[in-house]
């Protein structure tokens, strides 16, 4: 069998041929030894760090206009532009001079098809899951510390203080008050927990944090009483231990895999926190996104906003799209508090659910915590959004020069846009916009961050003067077995993709791939949970049979399913989820989808497998675990008539 960096090699030459084919360019010999060369003797790291780099020092001469001398240093240069690609980047850059060319200008949808060609290229690698080097995962860590110990040193001056306060009377103040504490309804989150209680079990409560007592009562919050009397020496609620403050155990840090250039920190959240957290997550994304200062404006379920406005701004620039690093761990927790000061109860309410200690994979413990919340925390997302929105709404009315009223802030406001860390400013107000972000502790990602020129990126979608250019991402290894089922599904669609956007010889090596552990794949359409191609070609012989039941003509495919696990469910907890199921409450949050209609069609697919479940207190699901197994479908999600 072949390595996997030769198979990687084969896909990265196969997506080469088919962007030169796309964009009118040479194939040229020349830039394929190159690649070869530099795989051969850096390995893996030049197609996840090296060719990203130069990704993105493209998109920063895009913004320029021309070719910085600072630019390209991992690559040797030809004259005043890089060798390496030299038949794109050539009929966009003058090789003498470095600018664009003029002629390319006048023809947008051919500079657009050559940006993205040159983008797929270089980061068709960049997200793939594979474990960092030790090293990486250290200074993670480190710069989780680091950020942490920064608090220290951050002092916002009264005058910022003051305006941060005004602006934030005016768009939380109301709003507040629309949340009823006793309307809440906490729930589970899907994943892990600090305490490492999963699936049924997190309704069997061991430990419960005694400052959520008076806003999460655990009667009513855990046990409904609604059903008739609790019996409160069973022994089911004598198991239950109320915990202090200082007892309480704190997050869990821990390294997730996102590049080989580090991977992510979160903070796993221990159950009870997490519980009371969804709930109130729950209400502030609802209020939010139907409040008339906010609507359209702060997303939180809907990044199709973002999305377009990029791809709009891409061509006529009035908008600029802004990306923080660090965003969640830079929130200070005393500012993030002050946006909720018109209502104590929610305030307070927020400060039990928070957890005000971490601990790192080394047994350190940092506590107390001084930002708000990291990654993990459910209430993270909304509230790092809403303080992102009251920055860019302060730095507005600076720039105009306006006195915060309700009526100055609705209009600045107008077009500001917010969904998590990805923000966008018009485009004259972004510098200050960047200022003010820095001043209130944020820390701006300048190689994600575009004020100028043709090209905006925000919530995935990246877009050139008016076109997508997102490349296509290949985020899991090649899978070797049918044990592998998130290699198999990630390839099927990576192979999907690529196949829609115009690179059909790669998408053919990633089908290949999937088929040498599968077999041959039938043809299926996009909104098919069957695993197959998306392109009709010769169809492999598949079983049929006729379902007299449903009366319809079926047939014998590979499909995902959940992977479950024996866990029996009774008393009060099997009452409280049940009671659940019966509100119509999702009993866990749906998994982020990759916004690929192939991918939502296999998420929904096993979610609504997992929620329909009726045997959900004598088993769960493993989350995030998939199998693939062989089942009769209709005839239909294949090109089939029946």
């Amino acid at each position: 069998m072949k390595s996997h960096i030769s198979v990687y090699l084969e896909v990265l030459h196969a997506i080469y041929y088919d962007a030169c084919n796309k964009c009118v360019a040479e194939v040229s010999q020349r830039d394929l030894n190159y690649i070869k060369s530099r795989v051969e003797k850096e390995g893996m790291s030049f197609l996840t760090i090296t060719l990203p780099s130069f990704a993105s020092d493209f998109e920063k001469s895009l913004e320029l206009m021309k070719v910085d001398s600072n630019l390209f240093r991992n690559f040797r240069k030809r004259r005043s532009i890089p060798a390496f690609l030299q038949g794109m980047t050539s009929r966009i850059f003058d090789i003498e001079t470095g600018r664009i060319n003029d002629d390319v200008l006048s023809s947008p949808f051919h500079f657009s098809s050559l940006v993205e060609s040159i983008r797929q290229i270089c980061l068709a690698f960049k997200k793939i899951e594979l474990p960092c080097r030790p090293e990486k995962v250290r200074k993670a860590m480190d710069g989780f510390v680091e950020i942490e110990n920064s608090f220290s040193d951050f002092q916002l001056s009264d005058e910022h203080s003051k305006s941060f306060d005004l602006v934030c009377s005016v768009l939380w103040d109301n709003i507040m008050g629309d949340i009823r504490l006793d309307m809440l309804v906490p729930r589970h989150g899907p994943g892990a927990t600090a305490d490492r209680i999963s699936g049924n079990q997190k309704y069997n409560w061991r430990r419960w944090h005694t400052r959520l007592e008076p806003y999460f009562p655990v009667i009513d919050t855990c046990y409904s009483a609604s059903c008739g009397e609790l019996d409160y020496h069973s022994q089911e609620l004598n198991k239950l231990a109320f915990v202090s403050e200082l007892e309480e155990q704190p997050v869990k840090v821990t390294p997730v895999p996102k590049t080989l250039k580090g991977p992510r920190i979160i903070a796993i959240e221990p159950c009870c926190m997490q519980y009371a957290q969804q709930g109130l997550r729950d209400r502030i994304y609802s209020i939010i996104e139907s409040y008339w200062l906010t609507a359209g404006h702060i997303n939180f379920r809907d990044q199709s906003v973002n999305q377009s406005l990029a791809l709009i701004s891409s061509k006529d620039g009035r908008l600029a799209t802004i990306d923080l690093s660090d965003a969640s761990d830079r929130v200070p927790h005393g500012l993030a508090m002050r946006m909720f000061q018109s209502n104590p109860d929610v305030r307070d309410a927020i400060e039990s659910c928070r957890s005000t200690g971490a601990k790192l994979p080394d047994g350190r413990i940092i506590r107390p915590l001084r930002k708000f919340a990291s990654m993990g925390s459910a209430l993270c997302f909304p509230i790092e959004a809403m303080y992102f929105y009251t920055i860019c709404v302060v730095a507005s009315l600076e720039f105009a020069d306006l006195p915060v009223s309700r009526e100055n802030v609705y209009n600045v406001s107008r077009d500001i846009y917010v969904y998590g860390d990805d923000i966008i400013v018009p485009s004259t107000v972004a510098t200050t916009v960047l200022d003010y972000l820095t001043k209130y502790n944020c820390k701006v990602n300048s190689n994600k961050t575009f004020l100028k020129g043709n090209f905006r990126e925000s919530c995935g979608v990246d877009a050139f003067g008016g076109n997508l250019v997102t490349p296509v991402y290949l985020r899991q290894p090649i899978p070797e077995n049918r044990q592998q089922s998130h290699s198999i599904l990630s390839w099927c669609s990576t192979a999907r993709q690529l196949f829609k956007a115009g690179y059909v010889r790669a998408s053919q090596l990633l089908f290949k791939g999937v088929e040498s552990v599968l077999g041959k794949l039938p043809s299926t359409g996009d909104k098919s949970f069957v695993i197959g191609r998306n392109h009709y070609w010769l169809s492999p012989p598949l079983k049929k049979r006729w379902n007299r039941h449903y009366q319809r003509l079926e047939v014998r495919c590979w499909v995902p399913a959940p992977v479950y696990r024996t866990d029996k469910l009774e008393g009060y907890g099997a009452l409280q989820k049940s009671l659940l199921k019966l509100l119509g409450v999702s009993l866990e949050s749906s998994r982020d989808s990759l916004s690929l209609t192939y991918q939502e069609s296999i998420d929904r697919y096993l979610s609504s497998i997992v929620q329909e479940d009726v045997k959900h207190l004598e088993r769960s699901a493993l989350y995030g675990a998939v199998a693939i197994k062989r089942r009769w479908v209709p005839a239909s999600l294949v090109g089939l008539e029946g």
